[in-house]
């Protein structure tokens, strides 16, 4: 019993730090079990793409399905808090306007967004509506598949970094150095057998392609932000999130046309 509840809350704290669901008040947040909770975030990413999918199909019944769309990627974002598409655009404008790997780390930081954040969050989120729109117009209950399958996977691969890269600032009030401290292999299957799970029922005829292609993007992710700036950052995570689920449904597509 106590093995189930320490799952649970687990989950829960997972759930409480990739989401704007509201965590329940006994729940205890601490280091330990938020370094633990790497472990569930490919199945927080199920919950978010099952929601953003119910709200597609729920409104693809009186609505049309380009609408439809927009609407499950609006649930998406509210759902999140836009959390991984803040990552993203701050990762853009340090990569893009910095020069030196401190002035890279410290546009990071900065709450504004700049040209290459605004840039990069118009450019994700119009081929996102593109791609899926087309995956509406080959079967509409595709879509449905690729949400599910994308949003966990995308969270499976960008969680999986968090244990072949050094995490790099040294700000301790940051919000996501708890889940750069000592990661076990117990996380990682764990992470690893939601997203193979995921992959397995989702009964899709592009699933190896799926899978082969989201292994040989993480392996360019890892090197490109090496190279930039020598590890990663909770931005960066949120950029490969954002990255891999638009390859998961480019993916697709490409098998299906």
């Amino acid at each position: 019993m106590d093995v189930c509840r320490k799952q649970v809350t687990l989950f829960l704290i997972a759930m409480g730090f990739f989401t704007r669901i509201p965590m329940p008040g006994w729940l205890k947040v601490d280091a330990e079990n938020l370094n633990q909770a790497n472990r569930y975030f490919g199945l927080v990413g199920l919950l978010v793409g099952g929601i953003s999918a119910l709200v597609y199909g729920l409104s693809t019944q009186f609505l049309p399905a380009s609408v439809s769309i927009i609407l499950a990627m609006m649930t998406g974002i509210v759902v999140t808090g836009g959390f991984h598409e803040d990552g993203l655009a701050d990762t853009a404008d340090g990569l893009g306007g910095g020069w030196t790997v401190a002035d890279k780390l410290r546009i990071m930081k900065d709450s504004t967004i700049g040209t290459y954040g605004a840039l990069a969050l118009v450019m994700a989120l119009m081929l996102k509506f593109v791609v899926l729109s087309e995956l509406a117009l080959y079967n509409p209950e595709v879509v449905i598949v690729a949400l599910l399958v994308g949003h966990c996977l995308s969270r499976v691969l960008a969680a999986s970094i968090i244990f072949s890269q050094a995490y790099i600032r040294d700000d301790a009030s940051s919000k996501s150095k708890p889940l750069a401290q000592n990661q076990t292999l117990n996380e990682l299957l764990i992470l690893l057998a939601t997203g193979v799970a995921v992959l397995w029922f989702s009964n899709l005829s592009a699933a190896v392609y799926i899978a082969v292609g989201l292994v040989l993007l993480r392996w360019v992710i890892i090197r490109f932000f090496h190279r930039q700036i020598g590890g990663y950052t909770g931005d960066t995570l949120g950029a490969a999130q954002q990255v891999s689920e638009l390859t998961c449904y480019l993916i697709l597509l490409g098998f299906l046309l």
